[in-house]
């Protein structure tokens, strides 16, 4: 029996949970962050329960002091979600500074802790425009900082950076990804509110695809 390596960043959006079923074989723990943005908690309910139907560890690390420190109206401590598609001069706004940078850190020591060897990561072409922690230009020194940096030289894997969230949801319905059992919204409310920024680019995925979301949306 092989013995699984992987480490995953999974927030139960469709991103992560789709890469978590898509290198289900390499899957050893599954690991999300309680930073204190305002959609974390059905973000990780929705982890929990992709995890468990995968048969993977799932580990929840809490980060208090992002939620109190850091300026971003993603935050519950920030001003309103913006309820329009991703642009430079609106969306900036839930950039959350370095957070997948700090992320990274703390699961790359876990892997080394643990004895594993890869990371997984699924930021992805759509993200580049707007957050710079999801870029191939930060990828790439971060890949190679976690490299040199790791006793057992963990390797980080971000196998969505050059595609789309089309391309990703084209292989998730591939895979059977269970989607209703997902969450994408900023605001955090009970269905997806349908007009923020990330909901507008969840819709026009299924939409390319013409595919109904088994999720819910207010609008």
């Amino acid at each position: 029996m092989i013995q699984k390596k992987g480490i995953l960043l999974l927030s139960g959006g469709l991103d992560s949970t789709t890469l978590l079923w898509d290198h289900l074989q390499d899957m050893a723990l599954a690991v999300s962050f309680d930073y204190g943005s305002k959609h974390n908690a059905r973000e990780i309910a929705m982890a929990r329960f992709q995890a468990e139907k995968a048969g993977v560890e799932h580990i929840v690390i809490p980060l208090d002091f992002m939620g109190k420190y850091f300026k971003s109206d993603l935050l519950l401590s920030g001003n309103d979600i913006p309820r329009e598609d991703y642009n430079a001069d609106n969306i900036s706004s839930t950039v959350v500074p370095f957070r997948n940078g700090i992320m990274l850190s703390i699961i790359a020591g876990l892997a080394e802790s643990r004895g594993l060897q890869t990371l997984f990561i699924a930021n992805h072409f759509g993200d580049h425009a707007i957050y710079p922690d999801c870029r191939a230009s930060f990828i790439e020194p971060m890949a190679a900082a976690i490299l040199e940096g790791t006793s057992n030289r963990v390797v980080l894997s971000a196998p969505y950076t050059g595609i789309t969230k089309t391309d990703i949801l084209s292989r998730g319905v591939r895979l059977g990804v269970d989607y209703a059992h997902t969450y994408s919204c900023y605001t955090g409310t009970e269905h997806h509110c349908g007009t923020c920024a990330t909901c507008r680019e969840r819709k026009a995925a299924f939409s390319a695809l013409n595919i109904t979301d088994p999720t819910e949306y207010d609008a």
